[in-house]
């Protein structure tokens, strides 16, 4: 049964729980050429670091869980507490001014797979796996591109194929962010060769720690390992684990990528906040002394404006998603809107800081954005490609005609 308590009530309880559990955020004022210029767009952060960021997190998470603040706007059949996304909004606002870790190894599972479990899992599925994910016990990491399917999701080749009451998943998925942490997987594999491309997929809860399971870091060329390639080899998942109907993984697909694109469209750094804020930005101008230049300053105030545009069209969709409805189009031109922007981001960066982009000469704030520059194509990959998202918002805003089909 959902809780009876007034947003006033919510909101002081969830502040003696954070005055409890931890300390107030002091933001430290820093002057150019202080603290960490660390910019890059993905983490570089090697294995003992990763583990050791994860355990502090899964820390937080149960405690904040057990304390009735874990999934607060969750069904409380499946350990959410059935308030509304008022408290939960509420709640994310007061835990943003405390100094609590850092929950990047949660984001993928709870941010995609989580909603797509509520949305299509068996309940058995729900009831397992929904607790334990909003409360940190497990780590999860969707398991959609491969090798050949490009951005082609629809043309994948995992196969799935039926034994009695079991499925055996053979096959590569690539560029799976957190493999090498996680617990379970969303994947999605052909159980229908015959059919065509879009209507024989079927979606599955897979166990990574499953026998056939074989996972590989992948090195980028910011020189960490944001990404892995996974290899199953008849790796047995029961049906009681599937997503929805046999040969409707696309729909389940969908559901998936919608919420991912809010993540990463709806995220901080599409409205230019965190390190890549527009206030860096402006102080690397004015240091290096292009603060009067008029070119420059357009490129600044462009950054400024479609950050701003963005956010409006995020807040647009979050509405959208408060009402409960699915997250539509709108999480397509949030997400684009990000990579864009981050171009004219490098744009800029190009004409401010020239050779010293690429070329380390020890001096703060230089070299280090070209850590940023090259994590741009993997933003530009993630969610969608670029190419796909223009497609999308074409076609189904736009009203413009499908672009022709490759004959084979």
């Amino acid at each position: 049964m959902a809780d009876t308590i007034t947003e006033e009530e919510f909101e002081r309880a969830a502040r003696e729980f954070l005055e409890a559990n931890s300390e107030l955020r002091v933001e430290a004022e820093q002057s150019w050429g202080e603290g960490s210029d660390q910019v890059a767009l993905l983490p570089e952060r090697t294995l003992e670091e990763e583990l050791a960021e994860l355990e502090a997190a899964r820390a937080w998470a149960q405690k904040r869980f057990d304390a009735g603040f874990g999934w607060i706007s969750g069904p409380v059949a499946y350990g959410g507490r059935g308030l509304t996304r008022d408290h939960q909004r509420l709640y994310d606002g007061i835990e943003a001014r405390f100094d609590t870790p850092p929950m990047t190894g949660y984001g993928i599972g709870l941010g995609m797979v989580a909603p797509t479990i509520l949305a299509h899992a068996t309940d058995e599925v729900k009831e397992r796996y929904l607790r334990s994910m909003w409360r940190g016990d497990i780590v999860a990491c969707q398991l959609f591109s491969e090798p050949g399917a490009g951005s082609d999701l629809a043309g994948l080749q995992t196969k799935a194929v039926r034994d009695g009451d079991e499925w055996l998943v053979t096959g590569q998925k690539v560029w799976t962010s957190g493999a090498h942490l996680s617990d379970i997987g969303e994947i999605i594999c052909r159980t229908d060769p015959d059919a065509p491309k879009h209507k024989g997929l079927t979606g599955f809860v897979v166990d990574m720690r499953a026998p056939g399971v074989e996972i590989r870091p992948l090195r980028q060329m910011t020189g960490g390992a944001s990404f892995n390639e996974v290899f199953f080899t008849e790796v047995r998942v029961p049906d009681s684990h599937r997503l929805g109907d046999v040969n409707g993984g696309w729909s389940v697909a969908l559901t998936t990528l919608m919420n991912e694109r809010a993540a990463i469209g709806g995220g901080s750094m599409s409205s230019g906040n965190g390190n890549l804020s527009t206030p860096r930005l402006i102080e690397l101008v004015r240091h290096h002394g292009k603060s009067d230049d008029p070119l420059i300053r357009q490129q600044l105030a462009d950054i400024f404006i479609h950050g701003r545009v963005a956010s409006y069209t995020n807040l647009r969709a979050m509405a959208k998603i408060a009402t409960g409805q699915l997250p539509g189009p709108e999480m397509s031109i949030a997400k684009l809107s990000l990579t864009m922007n981050m171009r004219r981001m490098t744009d800029l960066l190009s004409s401010v800081l020239g050779p010293k982009l690429i070329a380390d000469s020890g001096e703060w704030g230089t070299f280090a954005w070209s850590q940023f520059l090259l994590g741009l194509p993997g933003m530009r990959i993630a969610g969608g490609t670029d190419e796909v998202l223009h497609n999308i918002i074409g076609e189904r805003v736009l009203g413009l005609p499908k672009e022709p089909a490759v004959k084979a």
